[in-house]
């Protein structure tokens, strides 16, 4: 991989192509975000997310941004938490999957502290020391600049506010890496195409998930990007972790 190219699941690409090849995964795979995530996970992926917002440890009147936010399971749990004085902000590159969970927060009424924004996580359009909580829930694999998007996430952080990275990770034993990796690129991609009729989306999504920095090497680039005392929680053997770093 040279200087001017980056993956696309297990293919080197251009780096200026990545964001359009993203784009058209989630274009493809929006309007059966929610019922993937069930068959995928087991519904697992509910689990997964209440722990997140747990460890961010937001309460009423906080401020947060909700990157890579797609249909707002995360930020509905948000707004939960920070009331009728706090605010959420759902972000997403991605239009169709912006308008998606907009629209499922308006059916369940959840308008009085939600706000919407198209954003690239790269080069954030909010002014400094913003947010109490910055979190990005299985997104930040999908991002070209990972590093770059982790150093804007802590520009825009309050100090004493946390950076929340929900994402999958790697298997910390050998037994479960095999078992994963077998339904993630023998069975995912047929379920993806009996389902939503896209193979070829959930074969990228698998791939992305495995050219995923591991644990202790997200750590070092969130620590690379400022954030202070950072730590990661394993959950489900390893599948997905929850990192957390500070900006002090």
């Amino acid at each position: 991989m040279t200087q001017n190219t980056t993956h696309f699941g297990f293919k080197e690409v251009a780096t200026q192509d990545k964001v359009k090849l993203v784009r058209g995964v989630f274009d493809s795979v929006a309007k059966r975000y929610d019922i993937m995530n069930d068959l995928m996970s087991v519904g697992v992926h509910r689990i997964w997310k209440r722990i997140a917002v747990d460890l961010s440890q937001v309460h009423a009147g906080y401020s947060v941004l909700d990157l890579a936010g797609g249909t707002g399971d995360l930020t509905a749990r948000f707004s939960a938490r920070v009331g009728e004085n706090g605010q959420v902000v759902l972000a997403d590159i991605n239009a169709a999957m912006l308008f998606t969970g907009r629209d499922r927060l308006i059916d369940r009424g959840l308008t009085n502290n939600i706000r919407y924004a198209q954003v690239n996580a790269e080069c954030l359009p909010f002014a400094d020391n913003t947010f109490d909580c910055v979190c990005i829930g299985f997104g930040l694999r999908n991002v070209t600049d990972k590093a770059a998007a982790l150093r804007s996430m802590h520009r825009v952080l309050k100090p004493g506010g946390c950076v929340i990275v929900l994402e999958f990770s790697h298997p910390i034993d050998p037994i479960t890496e095999k078992v994963y990796d077998f339904y993630s690129f023998k069975l995912l991609p047929k379920i993806g195409k009996f389902v939503a009729n896209d193979e070829d989306s959930y074969r990228y999504l698998a791939e992305s998930i495995r050219m995923h920095p591991k644990q202790a090497e997200l750590k070092t680039m969130m620590q690379e990007a400022g954030l202070e005392r950072c730590e990661y929680f394993n959950m489900t053997q390893g599948i997905v972790a929850v990192h957390r770093g500070y900006k002090i």
